[in-house]
């Protein structure tokens, strides 16, 4: 698939460009950045380079990623950065890190829920998975602020910096957002009792 560009009421949802390399590896420099997403620690310009010439371009071309970068819709520096990951057939997992600058201002919950609902309706997700490490408050109150619904705790099914850790998961429908998904739903709160 070719890059797209979503937008939102303040925000651009857009490819990343080489002019983009210097800002993502500042903002990687964030020590909860590195602490509580899947960022290289310590991340180099080689690791932001690698980002932005290889990872992001591969992941568009064989459709296995579909990374962002989030800017002001009226122009201005990276805020954020925002991916969708191919897990199962119709089921993505989103990831995102924000600059510490720009937290509480809501751009976190706008960003997934454009996202989200691209997701729903330009690739055919039956099944949107978000999934932090047990502690990362941030990244959990922006998941239930978008709707998400808590499934519970898992164990040792974050991989991060070379280690199992414990993990929150959250998903998303797209009946969460009001829309029809590719498959039919029966959830088993409508399935008839056994006697």
């Amino acid at each position: 698939m070719e890059p797209i560009t979503l937008t939102t009421d303040r925000l651009r949802l857009r490819n990343f460009v080489p002019e983009d390399l210097e800002a993502v590896y500042a903002s990687c420099q964030d020590p909860d950045i590195r602490r509580w997403t899947v960022v290289p620690d310590p991340y180099t310009r080689q690791d932001a380079d690698f980002f932005v010439h290889r990872l992001v371009p591969d992941g568009w071309r064989d459709d296995s990623s579909y990374a962002f970068a989030v800017e002001p819709l009226a122009g201005g520096p990276l805020l954020a950065a925002v991916a969708l990951t191919g897990r199962d057939t119709g089921v993505w997992e989103v990831g995102f890190w924000l600059r510490a600058e720009h937290r509480g201002s809501g751009y976190m919950t706008e960003t997934v829920r454009a996202v989200a609902h691209w997701a729903f309706t330009g690739l055919g997700c039956t099944r949107l998975v978000w999934r932090a490490e047990i502690g990362n408050v941030g990244s959990r109150a922006v998941a239930e602020r978008v709707g998400f619904v808590m499934e519970g705790d898992q164990r040792a099914a974050l991989t991060n910096k070379g280690t199992l850790r414990d993990c929150w998961i959250g998903a998303l429908l797209p009946s969460d957002f009001g829309l029809t998904g590719p498959l039919p739903y029966l959830p088993a709160r409508d399935l008839p009792s056994r006697p």
